[in-house]
């Protein structure tokens, strides 16, 4: 059956094309709200995506009840993030234009979209900083082993600046812009701190959510 033997490319070519954008979205993901039902869900949603278009084909009948079917179904995950937004259409978008039979189009489109992004991530597009975190950290007044606290920030950041400091009681708030080394390694650097003297409450914001001064 042609009709069958067209589908199943068509879901292969969802598949390997759904596992590219989801490759590009764990390489240049950063922050703390990666999901790995996320990115296996794009991967799913080209493939559906793909089978919703062959469902419908050229009838506006079936077009319409598909809708009145999805209308029912209630998604309670809330994007953290815009940029996975950006993901979720182009996987909708790929689905749809492999559903249509237009394999140039998403042959084309996806690998150029999917390299914008890694261009984006990599040049840092659109950070007004040198920095990309805030670092909070507890010191204890007198017992801090300062030395200690700044080869952790040497090896772990490529630069530091104090931001700002605040007193309370025993011990002092600071906050450090910090240049990351490797953003994969924001928990070891955490965990590294923590065990130096006198230091506690060590809280590193993701870039998406630290506030650039």
């Amino acid at each position: 059956d042609a009709g069958f033997e067209t589908l199943l490319v068509s879901l292969a070519l969802a598949f390997v094309l759904g596992q590219l954008v989801a490759w590009v979205y764990v390489r240049t993901h950063s922050g703390l709200s990666y999901s790995r039902n996320f990115t296996q869900s794009l991967v799913l949603l080209a493939m559906v995506a793909t089978l919703v278009v062959f469902v419908i084909g050229g009838s506006l009948f079936t077009a319409f009840g598909l809708l009145g079917a999805l209308a029912i179904i209630r998604f309670r995950n809330v994007l953290k993030d815009t940029r996975d937004t950006a993901f979720v259409f182009l996987a909708l978008v790929l689905g749809m234009a492999v559903g249509a039979q237009r394999h140039a189009v998403a042959l084309a489109g996806v690998p150029l979209v999917l390299a914008v992004m890694v261009l984006m991530r990599v040049t840092a597009f659109g950070a007004r900083a040198s920095h990309d975190a805030h670092l909070t950290c507890s010191l204890r007044h007198g017992v801090t082993d300062r030395d200690g606290f700044a080869l952790v920030l040497a090896r772990f950041c490529r630069r530091s600046r104090e931001v700002s400091i605040r007193s309370a009681g025993e011990s002092s708030e600071v906050v450090y812009a910090v240049a990351l080394r490797d953003r994969r390694r924001q928990d070891e650097l955490v965990e590294a701190l923590r065990t130096v003297g006198g230091v506690s409450e060590v809280v590193l914001l993701p870039p998406e959510e630290a506030l650039e001064p």
